[in-house]
């Protein structure tokens, strides 16, 4: 209406001016904004077709069909476009599932395709695990032949296994077993994720005569130490903090290590930890070829695990290791929303979003579903706030997050796992790389600060061994979420990969000057 009334204006003004009729005065800004007004091309929805559409929102025009595409150049129109305005409160939309099964189906290999000791094997099998995934396929078979490997693959696709069955096989076939210090390292961010990888290696270590020993934060010096003082530590499975304690009390050595596994890398390396992880890999000494890995006393390799692309790789790495012999494993679906999973984002005030929950929530239980609700909040405070409130309305569920002591946290995570409890109110640290397969909704309470905050809540759903295909429910509030969910909406208009985020490790140049002194040597 407002393009037709617009047309019809410009017409009148330019008939004044060929005609003795009484003059109509329009300024030269409005008559300029009215040619462009004509001028605009409006983008022709997608014509509806039989089933779901990709995009899905109750204005119909703002639907996208899975078949609709856009250029690089073109900027799609946004269901959040307008979501900064407090008038779009309650207003929604749905990235709707792609497939109906995981992008990283099992193989048609087996584990002995991949040339795995025999006793790995019947031990991996125990596990009721028989076929590969892809990752596992890639990584496993790079590992065995001595490379360092970073493999970055979407959440939940096996890549714990990836590391630990070739770790297992190094330790079960080499037989020089005389040592006071550990064999193999895996460095984590969390103490969740360390009990999680313990477990994990327990289970297959306990068929193989493999001893795992954990070790984490919150525990006083004496708890570290008695358990560092077994003489044959065959696995060491720690977090990056209590690790290097160890090492200044001199309670434990690096310097005979096969391989070191740094596992939620892209956590590893960020500010929180990048110091004390420099500083492991200091005290360590990294095989920069295959040959190097070989014999009595060869270098460990290095095994860099995450979801995401880990920022700042390269300016650690290059101090203890060649970049160029490192073998980049990276997944075709890496940065992208996994298409598997339902996603759903919903415009909210504040105090709407405890309402909106609570009906989750009593539907959820009405229900009486096989999967259970994680719910994210971004601080420790929120979580003990709205547990409160769980609590008036007879909601049981547990809580977890960073300020509650170290000793309760692992039990929490197991009830949960164990279904002692379908609903779980937590921090990010329940977010990296723990197993999560009983989850079939995760609810972001508060919306996460990063994109890659984002990928990893939504990772846990819909991983290997997951009941449910799993949803994604997010409530936006703020202006800095809405600029969030544009960009992750405008990717998935698109078929890209989220921005901001890398996915290679940049090899730096020689420096000329040296590499002439070195030829001259």
């Amino acid at each position: 209406m407002r393009l037709l009334a617009g047309s019809a204006l410009l017409r009148a003004c330019r008939l004044s001016s060929t005609r003795d009729l009484p003059v109509i005065r329009v300024a030269r800004r409005t008559q300029l904004w009215l040619e462009r007004l004509e001028k605009r091309q409006i983008r022709p929805v997608a014509a509806a077709r039989a089933g779901t559409p990709l995009i899905s929102t109750r204005r119909r025009e703002l639907n996208q069909a899975f078949t609709e595409t856009y250029s690089r150049w073109e900027q799609p129109s946004l269901v959040s476009g307008g979501w900064k305005h407090r008038k779009s409160r309650g207003d929604y939309f749905t990235i709707n599932r792609r497939r109906e099964h995981r992008v990283w189906p099992e193989t048609e290999d087996t584990f002995r395709a991949l040339n795995l000791d025999e006793h790995v094997v019947s031990a991996v099998e125990t596990l009721n695990i028989t076929t590969p995934t892809w990752v596992q396929k890639e990584v496993i078979p790079r590992l065995l032949r001595g490379h360092n490997v970073l493999c970055a693959a979407e959440t939940g696709c096996g890549k714990t296994l990836a590391y630990l069955l070739p770790i297992m096989h190094q330790l079960v076939t080499r037989k020089d077993f005389c040592r006071d210090s550990p064999r193999s390292l895996v460095l984590v961010p969390s103490r969740e994720l360390a009990g999680q990888v313990t477990s994990v290696a327990r289970s297959l270590g306990s068929q193989l005569g493999i001893t795992v020993q954990f070790v984490g934060g919150g525990r006083r010096r004496k708890v570290t130490e008695k358990k560092l003082e077994r003489v044959s530590i065959d696995l060491l499975v720690a977090t990056p903090g209590i690790l290097w304690k160890a090492l200044k009390w001199n309670k434990v050595s690096l310097a005979d290590l096969y391989y070191i596994v740094l596992d939620e890398a892209d956590t590893l390396f960020d500010k929180t930890f990048n110091e004390l992880v420099e500083s492991i890999l200091m005290q360590t000494q990294i095989a920069s070829s295959a040959k190097e890995v070989q014999g009595l006393h060869g270098n460990a390799q290095l095994v860099i695990i995450g979801a995401t692309f880990p920022k700042g790789v390269e300016d650690i790495l290059r101090k203890v290791l060649d970049l160029g012999s490192i073998h980049t494993i990276k997944s075709t679906k890496l940065h992208l929303l996994m298409p598997h999973v339902q996603h759903t984002f919903k415009r909210v005030k504040s105090a709407d979003k405890v309402p909106e929950l609570l009906q989750i929530l009593k539907q959820h239980a009405a229900e009486k579903p096989e999967t259970s609700i994680q719910i994210f909040c971004n601080t420790s405070k929120t979580v003990n706030w709205l547990s409160y409130i769980l609590d008036d309305h007879d909601i049981k569920h547990t809580r977890l997050h960073g300020s509650i002591p170290a000793d309760l946290r692992l039990g929490i995570f197991k009830a949960f796992q164990k279904s002692q409890t379908d609903v779980l109110v937590c921090t990010n640290v329940a977010s990296r790389g723990l197993d999560s397969c009983r989850v079939g909704t995760v609810v972001n309470f508060d919306f996460p600060d990063t994109i890659e905050d984002y990928l990893h809540r939504a990772g846990r759903v819909g991983r290997v061994g997951s009941k449910s295909q799993g949803s994604v429910l997010s409530f936006v509030t703020h202006a800095w979420d809405v600029e969030l969910v544009q960009t992750i909406e405008t990717a998935v208009r698109k078929r890209s990969s989220l921005p901001g985020m890398k996915s290679k490790i940049q090899h730096s140049k020689p420096n000329r000057n040296v590499k002439e002194n070195e030829l001259a040597n």
